[in-house]
């Protein structure tokens, strides 16, 4: 995964091609996050090799598609469910994370695995993506944010530039002073 580039979230839709023994070829589905549909089709039929008795060349793919995220005007609440590669050896995992999108989520989530657990993008499995209630998160650095009176103030706050001169020998002072109160001169 690149530096810049988020992942984009696929539902790909696949069947293994039918045979003589089995007339009848299963079709699976599977949500897939991935920064293109081409590594998009490579891990759809990494995950079913693993899962089923199939490959690339005794299947075909129906359908991928984009799953475009809707309602990107509110932060919400996104539980992870995972499974990595240590160097020590395979772990389950929960994260909380707060996004715009599930696909924005998974991208915060690979890139914290790999700062914290030094964890490579090949060697993480999404398993499950969820929206959380607030109610259903765990994690303080999310829960610290559920406060319905939560305020973040501007502590550096120049004012109106209309009142500003053109030219000034100082640069404005911008830290914190009462209400009505003039800048001091140091």
């Amino acid at each position: 995964m690149k530096k810049s580039q988020g992942l984009i979230e696929y539902e790909i839709v696949g069947r293994i091609l039918p045979t003589e023994k089995k007339p009848q070829g299963n079709i699976y589905k599977m949500t897939i996050f991935a920064p293109n549909y081409v590594v998009a089709k490579s891990k759809y039929w990494y995950f079913i090799s693993k899962l089923k008795k199939a490959k690339k060349s005794s299947g075909q793919i129906l359908r991928i598609k984009v799953i475009k995220p809707n309602n990107l005007d509110s932060v919400k609440n996104v539980g992870i469910w995972l499974r990595y590669d240590s160097r020590s050896g395979t772990h389950n995992m929960y994260r909380e994370y707060r996004a715009l999108s599930r696909a924005e989520a998974v991208t915060q989530c690979y890139r914290d695995m790999g700062a914290r657990h030094r964890a490579r993008t090949h060697s993480i499995q999404i398993i499950r993506v969820k929206f959380l209630l607030d109610k259903e998160c765990k994690r303080p650095h999310v829960t610290q944010f559920h406060d319905r009176e939560l305020k973040f103030p501007l502590l550096h706050h120049i004012g109106p530039l209309t009142n500003l001169p053109e030219m000034a020998l100082k640069p404005p002072s911008t830290s914190m002073r009462p209400i009505g109160c003039a800048p001091q001169d140091n």
